[in-house]
């Protein structure tokens, strides 16, 4: 009977491995699995340094290079033994002097640490309430704070407490029980967006804040570059000068944040250093209308034509200017583009509990499309509960605050609005004339920029600005320190608009001290510019001054804890 045999080498590649061979296989696949890491890590940081390069430049590269290495070494020159312990020493002594200054001490003072066993009377609460209302504070009432307090008059305030009171226990996450409420609610998006001239279809939300309005403009264009481009990179474009909720929302949704310098003479987001930061993982383009420390408008128009050119979402940051900027030309000033007709803007953020004078914890962000505003939209359609959906970060909110902005709203009206632009915008022209031409200040005392609204900002080539500051506050003004450069800034409100004159005289009063000063230094020939002497200065001009913050971070972390002392 016939056979066939295998020919032996055959035979030999289909024996069974031998476990030197199996082995060698494993060896290969882990240097290869090694091999292609390295590769997509190299390739990932190659990519991150030439985007680097790009969009820093080898100057901008190498600066920031040295900064972040002076910052390290700094770091850990503070955690010395030595050192560490009298830095430790000195930040827990300026704290100790801000709960002096901020937690109520001494007789009189009751604290209530636990229920009281019986509720009180009405007669009670309300007294306690007056006494509290009493406390020693800066006379915002008299028109001696920068800001803060956005006063529309006392009558507007007696239809605000009426509003609120009427709809108190009204919370907008039930717009069936409350459809007072949501009416009104859509009512305040709808004339915000008519008066930022939105187009049809324009959509918008209201919030309790600019921080959150910024923080729901950020998270809709993070959600939308995912959705649409696939980033999980995120990166935005934002002027240094932009408000700091910028970095509050790059730390909360993981974006990395670039920051642009905004040099003088004109304080404005340089179009060019923008352009440059572009790449595939950009999520948003930003400027603001005006920003916070100096009062300036950034060029939206040129931002637009970046952001329209590049298909990129642009946030245009209203919330200062909110209810000034939309009506500066009604006013008889001079104004720059900044709204819904600027083709390549997609949303604004304007506060109506600013110069809207609604009540605080009320403010809108405005969208160009209903489609932008979903990506804010957070949805649970499994949640045992029932479908749950809410407009942002809150669930519950105050109806109250919602109906006392509407209110604010009607009764003031575009004509009071454009009466109270006249009033604002006027007196900051002043204040900025008397800087630029008044022979007691015009010499020590520089504005920076062109201011349009209602900030005015300034430094001193000459003097130390701190101390001016500081010298301020021992005069009962409340005025804002800025950093980077040294200065600081008056916003003016309805309060400030009264005592103008007053807050003049003694800024010239301040300078000329300051300025008596150092002529005495120079007479005793210790030079110009000594070191200065108050908080200001102590908190942005020696701890500011530090490569690493992290002194400045305990002091403010100092400060929030304050805040919480009973």
């Amino acid at each position: 009977m016939a056979s066939s045999r295998l020919a032996m080498t055959l035979r030999s590649g289909l024996a069974k491995p031998t476990p030197k061979s199996a082995s060698n296989a494993l060896s290969i696949g882990a240097d290869l699995l090694r091999n292609i890491l390295f590769f997509l890590f190299l390739l990932r940081w190659t990519r991150k340094s030439v985007l680097q390069l790009r969009g820093r430049g080898p100057i901008g590269t190498v600066v920031d290079a040295y900064t972040f290495l002076r910052r390290i070494s700094y770091g850990f020159f503070l955690r010395l033994p030595g050192v560490r312990s009298k830095v430790k020493f000195q930040v827990a002594e300026a704290i100790s002097k801000l709960e002096s200054q901020l937690v109520p001490q001494g007789p009189g003072i009751s604290r209530y640490l636990t229920l009281p066993k019986e509720g009180w009377t009405e007669q009670q609460v309300r007294a306690e309430l007056e006494n509290l209302s009493e406390l020693k504070h800066t006379r915002w009432e008299d028109g001696r704070v920068s800001g803060a307090v956005y006063h529309g008059g006392d009558a507007l305030i007696k239809v605000q407490s009426e509003a609120f009171q009427k709809f108190m226990v009204a919370n907008p996450i039930h717009p069936d029980v409350f459809p007072g409420v949501r009416k009104m609610e859509a009512e305040i998006v709808a004339m915000v967006l008519d008066l930022f001239r939105a187009p049809a279809g324009g959509a918008g939300v209201t919030t309790s804040g600019g921080t959150e309005s910024i923080l729901m403009a950020c998270l809709s264009a993070r959600q939308k570059a995912y959705a649409e481009r696939g980033v999980t990179e995120p990166e935005m474009i934002v002027p240094e000068t932009a408000h700091a909720a910028f970095h509050k929302a790059a730390s909360y949704f993981n974006i990395k944040i670039h920051l642009v310098n905004c040099p003088a003479p004109s304080y404005s987001v340089s179009i060019r250093g923008v352009s440059r930061l572009i790449n595939s993982n950009t999520i948003l383009l930003v400027g603001s209308a005006p920003n916070f420390p100096h009062g300036i408008i950034d060029d939206i128009t040129a931002l637009s034509r970046l952001a329209f050119r590049r298909r990129l979402p642009l946030h245009v940051d209203c919330c200062l200017g909110s209810f000034l900027m939309p009506f500066l030309a009604r006013a008889g000033f001079s104004t720059q583009p900044f709204d819904f007709t600027v083709k390549g803007v997609t949303s604004i953020s304007c506060d109506t509990h600013k110069y809207g004078f609604a009540p605080k914890g009320n403010s809108t962000l405005l969208y160009r499309t209903n489609a932008l505003r979903t990506y804010q939209y957070f949805i649970s359609p499994d949640w045992s509960g029932g479908v749950y959906g809410s407009i942002g970060i809150a669930g519950s909110r105050p109806g109250a605050l919602i109906a006392s902005c509407w209110a604010s709203m009607m009764s003031v009206g575009e004509s009071g609005y454009i009466d109270t632009c006249h009033s604002i915008v006027g007196t900051a022209k002043k204040i900025e004339e008397a800087l630029r031409q008044n022979p007691a200040l015009k010499d020590d005392l520089k504005v920076m920029g062109k201011p349009l609204v209602s900030v005015v900002a300034f430094t001193s080539p000459t003097l130390n600005i701190y101390d001016i500051a500081d010298s301020m506050s021992a005069k009962g003004w409340h005025l804002n320190a800025l950093q980077n450069p040294p200065g600081m800034h008056v916003a003016v409100t309805m309060p400030i608009v009264k005592v103008v004159d007053k807050l003049l005289e003694d800024l010239v009063a301040v300078v000329e001290d300051e300025k008596e000063r150092e002529r005495v230094r120079m007479v005793e020939g210790r030079g110009k510019k000594g070191q200065a002497r108050g908080d200001s200065a102590a908190l942005y001009g020696v701890a500011g001054s530090l490569p690493d913050k992290s002194v400045v971070v305990q002091l403010a972390g100092g400060f929030l804890d304050t805040l919480y002392k009973a």
